[in-house]
């Protein structure tokens, strides 16, 4: 991930690290469903305090732009990716009926792919 701070910023680490994440999602270059690093991972490639991190992902999912999933991480979620709210529902009816009906993920994906290129 392409994060650098700048230690001569007014705006403070946590600030910063939460704004290029908020940036790059909204650029497209982090899209919906993207696995962060961990806390732990991020503060130790960007040489600051675990804390820092985690504050810096507590607003952003204070902001709703990204998503906890316990052990599966942090997550970007489709609002900061702009994916529109009728998106966002298409995707979750689909994949209520995918699970209704017992298909695997892996699968249900393959048939999203293949709808979409046909």
């Amino acid at each position: 991930m392409d994060i650098t701070i700048d230690p001569a910023s007014p705006a403070p680490p946590y600030e910063q690290v939460r704004l290029r994440i908020a940036a790059l999602a909204a650029a497209g270059d982090l899209p919906a469903g993207t696995r962060l690093p961990s806390v732990r991972q991020l503060a130790a490639d960007l040489n600051l305090a675990a804390n820092t991190v985690a504050r810096a992902y507590r607003e952003l999912e204070h902001a709703g732009l990204v998503e906890t999933q316990g052990r599966n991480g942090t997550v970007i979620t489709a609002r900061a990716a702009g994916t529109s709210l009728l998106a966002q529902q298409a995707a979750a009816d689909y994949a209520a009926r995918i699970r209704a009906l017992g298909i695997p993920a892996d699968q249900a994906l393959a048939l999203v792919k293949a709808a979409l290129t046909s």
